[in-house]
């Protein structure tokens, strides 16, 4: 589909958008069904305890074998992959919807992020392969960049709103509506592209796996329980030991899962940290930020997700007119330390929150201001840690790219609400009569440290990326 590549084509414009729809399912899927897990435990009787395992069990399975869909789509092809993990994502969405007992939702949950394991690295393959024109290529990367930073805020809103005007299994229902849509897209307007004939690195595939399971496992656990806790530090040092044995023999390999090349490079190693940086502090801002916006202010779940609109429209502002602009002739060392420095003053406003801010003096300005710094971070970390790589690892690659940005939101929610909960904890244990005021104080204490990451943010990625275009960002 050649005239795909034209500017300003019609066909140009359905393969973007397709490709936005696949990354964005795969994205809202991770907060979309947060606020519904009151009303589903009390429709279908499970115990509080419960609830984090549907969250838990779809970022599981969606982190943990990233690197294996992103080979499978180089091998078998990008838009063959997208067929079969639509079309399974809108079934396993469907069975979730009309699940009457816990144990088929968590099932359906766990196949939700199979299956978006399989969807995510194929569609950004495909973005990166179909569109190599510069002004093409930052469009595309542009809107790539504008759905990772505020999806999770949408889906919060859309949960919100179908949970309240609908049911909480429509939460389910859509993610099966916008697959099928999906999938009719990609039927229509999408060539296929893969990379050369290879073997799948089936002990690759089984190390990485297993040692992606441990880390995301023990940082989620970490979330609700002591980081020095057996529980916590088992699956992370084991899941550590067999990420390094993945590493040592993925340097050996004929036909490796993640070929070492990918990480190669000042640019793309610079732009990863970027990803996972950025993913720390952003989840673990929504999170605080949603506790204080319905604990603190009373908002319900559907005023919560639509208070983040300010930085959904000002990552939106600023990626396309100054992102999309500047990325293919400045290159990623001009917009990312800039955006991630914004990001950080941004969250110092949030800083001096209390029981009396309002949400339009307080709150607002400092979402607006993150918002403008996300939106010069994303896009063009996501080029350059793709710039240049060879058709035949682009699947790979672009899995590296969503699993650094789903392993740094593992690790800043379980972090920061750390943080949170032991400094809430101390100061509740001083003055037992303040509860309210010692929540407060651990959210503060926890996004002065989300700021320090995005200030430590710029400064590495300042002294990593290399000065001018990233070599194949827009050739």
């Amino acid at each position: 589909m050649s005239e795909a590549r034209g500017p300003g084509s019609s066909a140009h414009r359905w393969v973007l958008a397709t490709l936005g729809l696949a990354e964005l399912l795969v994205l809202l899927e991770t907060t979309i069904v947060n606020v519904a897990l009151g009303d589903a435990a009390r429709a279908l009787r499970f115990s509080p305890a419960d609830r984090q395992w549907l969250v838990t069990a779809y970022l599981l399975a969606f982190g943990s074998l990233l690197p294996l869909g992103g080979r499978l789509s180089d091998l078998f092809g990008r838009r063959r992959l997208l067929v079969v993990g639509l079309a399974g994502f809108a079934g396993a969405s469907v069975v979730g919807g009309l699940a009457h007992t816990f144990a088929v939702l968590l099932v359906a949950r766990v196949a939700q992020g199979a299956l978006a394991a399989v969807i995510a690295p194929a569609a950004l393959a495909a973005l990166t392969t179909t569109f190599d024109l510069a002004r093409d290529r930052a469009r595309a990367l542009t809107l790539y960049g504008v759905l990772g930073v505020t999806a999770a805020a949408l889906g919060l809103l859309v949960g919100g709103a179908l949970t309240q005007w609908a049911t909480w299994r429509w939460c389910l229902y859509a993610g099966a509506v916008v697959a099928a849509v999906t999938l009719v897209g990609v039927v229509l307007v999408l060539e296929d592209s893969r990379g050369p004939r290879g073997r799948l690195d089936v002990a690759g595939a089984g190390l990485s796996t297993l040692g992606l399971v441990g880390v995301v496992f023990g940082l989620a656990h970490a979330t609700n329980a002591a980081w020095l806790a057996p529980a916590t530090l088992a699956p992370l040092v084991g899941g550590g030991a067999l990420l390094a044995l993945f590493v040592a023999r993925e340097a050996r390999a004929l036909d490796p899962l993640v070929p070492l090349r990918v990480l190669l490079g000042r640019t793309r190693g610079g732009s990863f940290l970027a990803l996972g940086l950025a993913g720390t502090a952003l989840f673990a801002i929504y999170l605080l930020l949603s506790y204080y916006l319905e604990g603190t202010l009373g908002f319900t779940p559907l005023e919560a997700g639509l208070a983040f609109a300010p930085l959904v429209g000002a990552v939106i502002f600023s990626a396309t007119f100054a992102s999309r602009r500047l990325m293919h002739t400045t290159g990623p060392k001009s917009l990312v330390p800039v955006g991630l420095f914004l990001a950080a003053l941004g969250v110092v406003l949030f800083t001096r929150l209390d029981a009396a801010s309002g949400y339009l003096t307080k709150v607002a300005p400092g979402l607006f201001v993150v918002g403008l710094g996300l939106g010069l971070v994303v896009a063009p970390a996501v080029a350059g840690a793709t710039a240049g790589v060879e058709a035949r690892d682009a699947g790979a690659a672009s899995a590296l790219v969503v699993a650094f940005q789903q392993i740094g939101a593992s690790l800043g929610t379980a972090l920061l609400s750390s943080v949170a909960a032991i400094v809430s904890a101390r100061a509740l244990a001083a003055d037992p009569a303040d509860a309210s005021g010692a929540a407060l104080h651990g959210y503060n204490v926890a996004l002065w440290w989300a700021a320090a990451i995005f200030a430590a943010g710029a400064v590495a990625t300042y002294a990593l990326l290399e000065g001018g275009p990233a070599q194949g960002a827009g050739a």
